[in-house]
């Protein structure tokens, strides 16, 4: 072997082998899931994450969450980048094949109202669902009880306030369809 293919298959070792440290409270790990840097793992309810995940923590801090009733479902051959942050209150799925981009947020629950006197109470959860081979643009937000269609693109910057259908481009602040794909 190369000195170059060594190196890839030890750094991809490290990468294995780092992902089962930081998700080892996960209830389920697939087994080639790959984690670069360090990420903020805590799991009061149920987190399943598939083959071949790939979790980039090295840049910003990568944080997955799930409540005591939560549940985190990431599918096989999902992608998340660096400074993404995943609450799962309730539930929260995403598909195999998706691309998460850096700053990422996606959360089931607003954790306050608005109303000033009640800004103390968590308001209801509800589940969000990310379909397959979906990409998910920077600093983008995904809020309680959307669901985006399998292969749509969210632009960066978007916030996610109402469900996004299958093959089409949503962007903005709130995120509106601007072409099918």
């Amino acid at each position: 072997m190369s000195r170059p293919t060594l190196q890839r298959v030890w750094d991809d070792g490290r990468a294995v082998a780092r992902a089962r440290w930081y998700l080892r409270h996960a209830d389920h790990v697939g087994p080639r899931v790959r984690l670069r840097g360090r990420a903020r793992v805590r799991n009061d309810g149920t987190m399943h994450i598939a083959d071949r995940v790939q979790l980039v923590s090295d840049v910003a801090t990568l944080e997955l969450a799930t409540g005591p009733e939560g549940l985190l479902d990431i599918e096989e051959r999902t992608f998340i980048n660096y400074g993404t942050s995943i609450s799962a209150t309730t539930r929260v799925t995403i598909g195999p094949r998706c691309q998460i981009g850096t700053y990422f947020i996606i959360m089931d629950n607003a954790f306050h109202r608005l109303e000033p006197e009640r800004r103390l109470e968590r308001p209801e959860s509800a589940p969000v669902s990310i379909g397959e081979n979906v990409w998910l643009g920077a600093r983008a937000v995904v809020l309680p009880g959307v669901t985006i269609g399998r292969d749509s693109v969210i632009g960066a910057g978007s916030v996610v306030t109402r469900s996004i259908p299958p093959r089409t481009v949503a962007v903005g602040m709130p995120a509106r369809v601007i072409r099918e794909l």
